[in-house]
């Protein structure tokens, strides 16, 4: 305990789920909180301010320090004076958690440009706004800061998603770019792409199958689980910590009890020619050159080192001997 203490922090998104265990974990290590969430449903739709309010009181009661606010992220000005008013409060402003979004799911071929643009508007321009008037302080006061973005596996490529993928893969370009450039004054910038039963895993079709053959939903079911929203918090708060300021710049997985990380934008292989390639040759040595790369086999159980009782510790080995 008191891994933060002293710390002040925004984390957005802290009314419910990922970002609610956050903000508790947060203040029970010692920090000062602004719980930021305007309370909207999935969608994005409406708002309700009891949501951060109820989180900033629950803090309180069990004696941490913790303001509501219920501005919308994507709001630019308001998000310079949440800064504003977290500095004017409590000094001065050192952690930035960035877990707020909403989902509008929809083959690319029947979303709307409001489903594109309300997406991109929460995850990433939001993202923007707190990094960019966070970092304007950090520059100011040249002693540090911690960055922690909230990306996505869906990322890579979910079928249903697009203004959703583009946006989290967005943020990673984000978090490597801050991480390069803030680097300087001492601010760290790292990425966490969470699995947890929340309201967004609700409104999959895995979750109405098991609303009928349980009558709960995955969050409604998920405390004290792998699935438990609250396992993210403790990797949030390592690299919130000042133990964390050599690591910079990285993707972490946080699913169940597991820590995960991701190789990111390292060059995988060359195929070199004298001259330009006519297709023909490509078409005929990309399959047996570059091509079995990217076709890593199941990783074999003995790959798997015991640490300590029930705690254990996976490379891949694939990678690591593609890096030799």
């Amino acid at each position: 305990m008191g891994a933060l203490q002293g710390k002040t922090a925004l984390v957005t998104g802290a009314g419910r789920g990922i970002g609610r265990g956050i903000a508790h974990l947060f203040a029970a290590e010692g920090a000062a909180v602004m719980v930021n969430d305007l309370g909207a449903g999935v969608a994005g739709d409406g708002s309700d301010a009891a949501v951060a309010q109820i989180v900033a009181d629950e803090i309180t009661a069990a004696g941490g320090t913790a303001l509501a606010n219920t501005d919308s992220i994507t709001d630019h000005a308001a998000v310079e004076q949440m800064v504003q008013h977290i500095i004017s409060e409590w000094g001065q402003l050192d952690i930035v958690v960035n877990v707020a979004g909403i989902l509008r799911d929809r083959m690319i071929f029947n979303m709307s440009p409001e489903e594109w643009d309300a997406v991109i508007a929460v995850h990433l321009k939001g993202t923007f706004n707190t990094c960019k008037w966070a970092s304007a302080h950090f520059r100011e006061r040249r002693t540090g800061g911690r960055i922690i973005n909230f990306s996505s596996i869906s990322a890579w490529g979910s079928p249903g998603q697009p203004n959703y993928a583009a946006a989290k893969y967005g943020v990673l370009g984000l978090t490597a770019t801050l991480a390069n450039s803030l680097e300087r004054y001492g601010v760290t910038s790292n990425a966490i792409l969470p699995f947890a039963s929340t309201r967004m895993i609700d409104s999959t079709p895995e979750a109405k199958r098991v609303l009928e053959e349980t009558g709960k939903l995955p969050s409604e079911s998920a405390e004290g689980t792998p699935g438990d929203p609250a396992n993210v918090a403790p990797m949030v708060a390592y690299l919130a910590s000042d133990q964390a300021a050599q690591i910079n710049g990285h993707f972490f997985g946080v699913e169940g009890y597991t820590v995960q990380i991701y190789s990111h934008w390292e060059l995988a292989a060359v195929l070199s020619a004298p001259r330009r390639w006519s297709v023909d040759e490509l078409i005929e040595l990309y399959p047996e050159t570059i091509g079995p790369l990217f076709s890593y086999p199941e990783p074999a159980e003995k790959t798997w080192e015991p640490l300590s009782e029930g705690v254990e510790f996976w490379r891949n080995v694939a990678y690591e001997r593609g890096k030799r």
